[in-house]
């Protein structure tokens, strides 16, 4: 519809190749959301070009229809959460066949937007050792994308992912031989069980969903060489409730903890860390796995993450 004149249910279903009755439909729940304008004499819709921009993949990172795709996927689970609540348990990560292709393709207009220009010079110089060539190990990488995307950027570093997801390492291996690359390379495996050593660990909203995330950054910790950096990107809120209220994303936040971050670690018998852990915990565990300085840096016009910069 961003790219259409105003049209009738029949056209506009037929351009995106769906059913009329259904479109009609949907498009009654636009209208009266006041997200769609209806002009009734000619009965044709239209999308403003204001509400295009931030409702279409032109809008990037900040692509509202997008983000919504996660209410769907955590509706799957509706059911098993709340059994959960009863026992205690979990949700197995298998619950959530979706899960790994939308949060790559939110993360990923991320990585190509910031990765490079962004977030990697938030580290002092370290633009400058990738430009050298250095060790770089991306801790579930998930399909890898950040990984394919540092690769290409700095053609003397060498860059590794690993995931416990076949399907999303098989995603990243084809998406480097797609690019031609030869600098990028995956593997199958627990980050809590990492061997080698590297310049550059980095970990992108990973590390509240791990059933094991201490022995995960003390695994980092003991692969990082001594000069090395850990960037660790996660939720920028607090570790204190009281501190959280009044913060515009978090009971969305909480929500999405309750429905899969600590909801699957809980169910592979882990920490349910859960996803608004807090700055607080986070350089409390740092601590704890080695790390003697920890410092925050913010990216301008990212109000989700925080990044730690640790170093040994």
């Amino acid at each position: 519809m961003a790219g259409m004149q105003p049209a009738g249910s029949g056209e506009i279903a037929r351009a995106a190749g769906l059913n009329e009755r259904y479109v009609r439909e949907w498009l009654g729940a636009m209208v009266t959301g006041g997200v769609v304008d209806y002009d009734p004499e000619r009965k044709t819709y239209a999308l403003p070009p204001e509400h295009a921009a931030s409702l279409t993949r032109a809008a990037g990172p900040d692509n509202l229809a997008r983000i919504a795709q996660d209410l769907g996927m955590l509706a799957e689970v509706e059911q098993q959460v709340l059994q959960a609540f009863r026992t205690g348990g979990g949700v197995p990560y298998s619950a959530y066949p979706r899960f790994q292709a939308i949060q790559a393709e939110e993360s990923g207009e991320v990585f190509d937007l910031a990765l490079v220009a962004g977030i990697v010079p938030l580290v002092p110089g370290l633009p400058a050792r990738l430009q050298e060539g250095i060790d770089v190990l991306d801790v579930g990488t998930g399909q890898g994308h950040a990984v394919n995307v540092l690769a290409k950027a700095f053609p003397a570093s060498r860059c590794h992912g690993i995931d416990m997801s076949e399907e999303g390492i098989a995603a990243a291996r084809a998406e480097a031989t797609q690019w031609g690359l030869e600098n990028a390379e995956f593997q199958v495996g627990d980050g809590a069980e990492l061997t080698g050593s590297y310049d550059l660990i980095t970990a992108f909203d990973v590390i509240h969903d791990l059933a094991r995330p201490a022995r995960t950054l003390a695994a980092v910790s003991r692969a990082l060489r001594k000069d090395g950096v850990f960037l660790m990107g996660d939720i920028a809120a607090s570790s204190r409730l009281e501190e959280n209220i009044g913060h515009p994303l978090c009971p969305a936040l909480y929500a999405f903890s309750v429905f899969y971050c600590m909801s699957v670690s809980l169910g592979e018998g882990g920490e349910g860390l859960g996803t608004v852990w807090g700055e607080e915990k986070a350089r409390e565990m740092l601590a704890e796995a080695g790390f003697g300085h920890v410092d925050t840096q913010r990216v301008e016009g990212d109000i989700l993450n925080v990044y730690y910069v640790a170093r040994h």
